[in-house]
């Protein structure tokens, strides 16, 4: 991959007028880019760019462009774990060079190379958990993912599987997983998410991806794969989570509430004074008079409404106690295995 065209940042723009947002959108549009990397490389273009004359100024900068980043993303988990990285990597970087220009110069030419080998885990990934897909396998996977889709095609090439995957609602991108399964000639059937409880029996193991593995050894990724795990580990099925090393991430959640695309609004009740009287309501709600007149419809054409759908949470928090392996480029881990290997990875 060319990471300067995947960058595509005019040479003319001066340090001081890098818009890290369009760089960072940028660089995402490339498909095998994900979050985390986009985050890296954008970081990493920000140093080039730099006028930083010290460490303090550098690293400075580095947290406001995170900052940045953050404050636009409505999901920043994975993109929190790629600047932590990137800026641990900064803070700890052993150097001998003569100048602080040098040392900005090294320090671009290892986080482009980082991104570079990065792109090659899902490879990596994929022949570790092949040795765990035994032939005939029957597997459950969960909504879209990357690192799921290079493991179940390398396994499709070698042995014989069938794939149940999830709509994944709300972004039904299950879907998708459905449609380049069924390209490659992988049997493959949708399951509604309410219907996972009635397919586990018959599937051999639970495969999934992630937005991150947490500090805890725990799971974040797509709203569902809590009670799918919570389904497998009751059927005594294995449950196996893939993910990259970049999205480690150190943070400790104790239950759903604590992730930080968590708001107030995800799940609410509707606010009421008490002087709204029940027919004020409806007609002051936008959602509630959409779905009161979507009752007096036909069955076939009720639906969500848009404002329904925003109410709900697109990640969800997995326990550690429920996740029999991570596949990881550095191993398969248990989760007390991750725990350790954040606390040796950002220990320097």
């Amino acid at each position: 991959m060319d990471l300067n065209r995947a960058l595509k940042i005019p040479d003319d723009v001066p340090s001081n007028s890098l818009d890290i947002w369009t760089t960072y959108q940028t660089i995402l549009r490339k498909e095998e880019i994900s979050t985390p990397l986009a985050a890296v490389l954008a970081l990493t273009e920000l140093v080039e760019r730099s006028d930083a004359g010290t460490m303090f100024e550098l690293v400075k900068a580095l947290n406001d462009g995170a900052k940045v980043l953050n404050a636009r993303t409505p999901n920043p988990i994975g993109l929190n774990a790629g600047c932590e990285l990137f800026i641990a990597f900064v803070t700890l970087f052993p150097h001998d060079s003569d100048s602080f220009s040098d040392l900005k110069r090294e320090l671009v030419k290892q986080g482009q190379k980082y991104a570079t080998e990065a792109i090659t885990y899902r490879e990596k990934i994929a022949e570790l958990a092949l040795g765990f897909i035994k032939d005939d396998s029957v597997i459950l996977t969960h909504s879209y993912s990357r690192v799921v889709m290079k493991t179940l095609l390398r396994a499709h090439e070698r042995k014989r599987i069938s794939v149940y995957v999830t709509e994944a609602r709300p972004r039904g991108l299950g879907l998708r997983t459905y449609d380049e399964l069924t390209a490659a000639g992988i049997p493959c059937t949708v399951v509604l998410d309410s219907a996972v409880s009635y397919v586990m029996d018959k599937v051999d193991f639970v495969l999934v991806g992630s937005e991150a593995v947490v500090e805890s050894g725990g799971l974040i990724n797509a709203v569902g794969s809590n009670q799918i795990a919570i389904i497998a580990k009751a059927a005594n099925i294995p449950f196996y989570a893939l993910a990259e090393s970049y999205k480690f991430h150190r943070l400790f959640p104790l239950s759903q509430y604590d992730l930080p695309t968590h708001n107030p609004g995800i799940l609410a009740f509707p606010l009421t004074s008490a002087s709204s009287s029940p027919i004020s309501l409806q007609n002051n709600n936008p959602s509630i008079r959409t779905a009161n007149e979507n009752a007096s419809r036909p069955e076939q054409s009720r639906s969500m409404t848009h404002e329904q759908i925003a109410c709900n949470p697109d990640v969800d928090y997995t326990r550690p106690d429920l996740i029999t392996l991570v596949f990881s480029d550095v191993g398969s881990l248990t989760p007390e295995g991750v725990s350790q290997y954040l606390v040796g990875m950002f220990a320097g």
